[in-house]
């Protein structure tokens, strides 16, 4: 069976990855304090003695409305990719998880491609910190950079993230609230587990893939789908509201490189998908904490 290491096991992303593998692989995801990924000679012990066919690394430092970023942010998202990827004689192969962010966003193109990459440097130090590892990647020969958009699902943190923000909201009773509409590119956690699984069992022709659903929408459209969603399971009537005027800058992308090589995915429809995760955070709604959903209003 292909053994398989998950870094930020505990996070959004790693969490639904060890749930939704473990039935297929031999699936290992410690902690930060089994595994500490910034220190060099811990990396490569835990490497040496359990000796990965494929590592999946999905930790990450970065920032949020709410939290700023930390001063050593880049240090941090560096240190982690490098303690692993200098070690490649000890796993198969890797599969990072990167950002559009390595695009720069302030100058972002919509639906950018990967032959967009390194016309810009990114300013901020997030992207920044992707932007380096990529560019390492591109001499790599086991790693692919997996370069991820708007992804959402359970176990993101729904007092920042849009669309679990407003599914909470809306389990709770509450109105939907926008900052500013803005057209993203959407991709249901579940189907970033089956693509995750795709490039676990093929090898990729090529070292950057962007991983997205194709499909860019405005987030108005998506309050409206999450308030139908909540009308029909609760029978109330959910208000939308919208902060500022006008619309922000497109977070989107090409996928055609990732689908001709993968000859095809049917991606899910994002309405199910909404109705997916409003009954899961239905399901878990002593978790949502109405307070933390105030902060925009």
């Amino acid at each position: 069976m292909t053994r398989l290491l998950i870094t930020g096991g505990s996070g959004f992303i790693g969490r639904n990855l060890e749930e939704q593998l473990t039935s297929k692989y031999e699936v290992l995801a410690p902690s930060s304090a089994e595994l500490d990924l910034l220190n060099g000679q811990a990396v490569r012990d835990y490497l040496g003695a359990h000796r990965c066919d494929v590592i999946v690394h999905a930790a990450t430092t970065r920032s949020n409305r709410r939290l700023a970023a930390p001063p050593d942010l880049l240090d941090r998202n560096c240190r982690m990719f490098f303690n692993l990827a200098r070690n490649q004689s000890q796993f198969g192969k890797m599969i990072h998880f990167g950002s559009g962010a390595e695009y720069d966003r302030v100058q972002l193109p919509p639906r950018v491609r990967e032959d967009d990459f390194d016309a810009r440097v990114p300013k901020d130090a997030y992207g920044f910190s992707k932007y380096i590892c990529a560019k390492y990647i591109e001499r790599s020969e086991r790693i692919v950079n997996l370069r991820l958009f708007g992804v959402f699902g359970a176990y993101e943190d729904y007092t920042v993230r849009f669309i679990s923000n407003a599914c909470c909201r809306a389990v709770k009773g509450l109105p939907i609230v926008l900052r500013q509409d803005i057209v993203f590119d959407y991709l249901y956690v579940k189907d970033l587990v089956k693509l995750t699984m795709w490039f676990i069992e093929n090898e990729a022709r090529h070292r950057a893939y962007n991983v997205c659903s194709g499909r860019p929408v405005a987030i108005t459209e998506l309050a409206r789908a999450i308030a139908r969603v909540s009308g029909e399971v609760s029978g109330r009537k959910t208000n939308v509201s919208i902060l500022s005027d006008g619309t922000g800058a497109e977070y989107s992308a090409d996928n055609s490189r990732m689908l001709t090589e993968m000859g095809g995915y049917e991606f899910w429809d994002l309405e199910d998908a909404i109705r997916d995760l409003y009954g899961w955070y239905g399901a878990n709604a002593n978790l949502i904490d109405a307070a933390q959903l105030q902060f925009d209003e």
